[in-house]
């Protein structure tokens, strides 16, 4: 089985940026851990981050026929991309989102996902260990289809 891990917009400041909401751990400490994990479950994972939408839209087509699943923190463009939200739709790869904040305790413009309707699952508000738990939770959906 093959896993595509998606990051999005912003998420490579991730340890310095808004620790209070985001954290301490880098996002290639996450990454590492989610590798890590998947491999012991004998799963391979590719991981991919991107500030720019159109890259992240590529990689995501690309992602049929290549990929079992995705795990997808579509960061800032969860609110805002229709192109994201229809890439995923497009590619016929079974998805999960991942958010490190509950998205719902913050700001009202956080609350809508664009992107979560065209998503089998969505983990939010559990730090780098939502990653973790979307993978689980990817796997398990995988693994009854």
């Amino acid at each position: 089985m093959k896993i595509l891990l998606v990051n999005g917009p912003n998420l490579k400041a991730l340890g310095t940026r808004e620790p209070a909401i985001y954290g301490h751990e880098t996002l290639d400490q996450i990454v590492s851990r989610v590798k890590a994990a998947a491999a012991a479950k004998g799963v391979a994972l590719d991981a991919v981050q991107s500030d720019i939408e159109g890259e992240l839209v590529a990689v995501i087509n690309a992602a049929r026929g290549v990929y079992d699943g995705i795990v997808i923190n579509p960061a800032a463009y969860t609110h805002t991309s229709v192109a994201l939200r229809d890439a995923i739709a497009a590619s016929g790869v079974t998805t999960v989102e991942v958010h490190l904040s509950n998205t719902h305790k913050r700001e009202g413009f956080r609350h809508a996902s664009l992107t979560a309707p065209v998503c089998v699952g969505q983990v939010m508000g559990f730090g780098g260990a939502g990653y973790l738990l979307a993978l689980d939770g990817l796997l398990d959906v995988l693994k009854t289809k």
